[in-house]
């Protein structure tokens, strides 16, 4: 199933997506539904912490909407919201070789650990504000996130995908210039704070789909334009440590929890890759254009993973 929170006359609504409709939850859920489900229709974290009970509910709204025509609302209508408010988004970088490839050499053993601050969350079709005053550099990364539904500490990878909900797609917008520091001699400083959080630095979206949809994480394709062109084009297949790999490393320094987002990294194609004042050393690959620069306002971003969707943002600039 494909979960959206849309907005309905200001309020934010729970929705599920069946071909050109977005069926309202509460408004299709059959009479007599226990009063526990209906608060977990009404509110995704509430929805994935559930687990089965909840998609059983989101199942049958679902079949009674197909059976009265209940809560259907055209999806062309529907101004869809980030499908969630995280709890906590824990990113892993550096995690395609392509993209280790185009910018400077970090050694790492483990995957790269940083957090993403939930407030920079915003949803489909809302904008990317540029902010001059935070950076010059603004870049994409078109990334899979996964959504934990089990909680756990220490999970074995052979069991780690038990504990997810479900994946989205994640754009983790990013400040260059705050995030590398190139010194003289060719190596760089890394300032994740600053380099990944400020408002708007999270796209998310534009929905969630159900793990028993998505059967190998491992063989989505992830691709990114800008203006039409086509910046990213690879497969999760490259990433360097793989969800469950992901899933197993962040839970040994803190409780995933329902509602927590693992980002699992870009691939290569960022503007980065070709800034050689920050240090970006690899030349575009011939089935991708190369980037003209930086993120401008003006710019129409759309991130898209195989089996998810599209999550397309519009870059403007920030008021002074």
């Amino acid at each position: 199933m494909k979960l959206v929170r849309y907005d309905r006359n200001g309020a934010v609504r729970l929705g599920a997506l069946d071909g050109e409709h977005v069926v309202d939850l509460l408004d299709a859920c059959p009479v007599g539904t226990p009063t526990a489900h209906l608060a977990a229709l009404s509110d995704m974290t509430r929805l994935i912490a559930a687990g089965e009970e909840g998609l059983a509910s989101v199942r049958a709204a679902l079949a009674q909407s197909q059976k009265n025509g209940a809560g259907r609302v055209p999806l062309a209508k529907a101004r869809l919201k980030a499908p969630m408010e995280p709890a906590l988004i824990v990113c892993s970088g550096e995690n395609y070789w392509d993209h280790r490839d185009e910018k400077p050499e970090v050694t790492r053993k483990d995957p790269e650990f940083f957090l993403k601050a939930s407030l920079g969350v915003i949803g489909p079709d809302e904008e990317i504000v540029r902010d001059e005053r935070v950076t010059a550099k603004l870049d994409y990364e078109t990334e899979l996130a996964i959504v934990i539904g089990k909680p756990g500490r220490h999970i074995a990878r052979a069991r780690a995908l038990d504990h997810v909900f479900g994946y989205s797609i994640l754009n983790d917008v990013t400040a260059r210039d705050r995030q590398v520091t190139l010194r003289p001699d060719g190596t760089s400083v890394y300032n994740l704070g600053p380099g990944k959080n400020f408002d708007t630095c999270a796209p998310l979206g534009p929905c969630i789909v159900t793990r028993d949809e998505i059967t190998d994480p491992q063989a989505l394709e992830l691709k990114t334009r800008v203006n039409g062109e086509l910046r990213q084009n690879n497969t999760t297949a490259k990433m360097i440590w793989d969800c469950a790999r992901l899933v197993e490393f962040f839970s040994t320094f803190i409780t995933l929890r329902p509602g927590v987002v693992i980002s699992t990294g870009t691939p290569g194609g960022t503007a980065w890759g070709t800034d050689p004042e920050l240090g970006g050393k690899k030349p575009m690959r011939r089935d991708v254009v190369a980037p003209r620069g930086y993120l401008q306002a003006g710019d129409e971003v759309v991130c898209e993973i195989e089996g998810i969707g599209r999550l397309r943002n519009r870059v403007v600039a920030a008021q002074s």
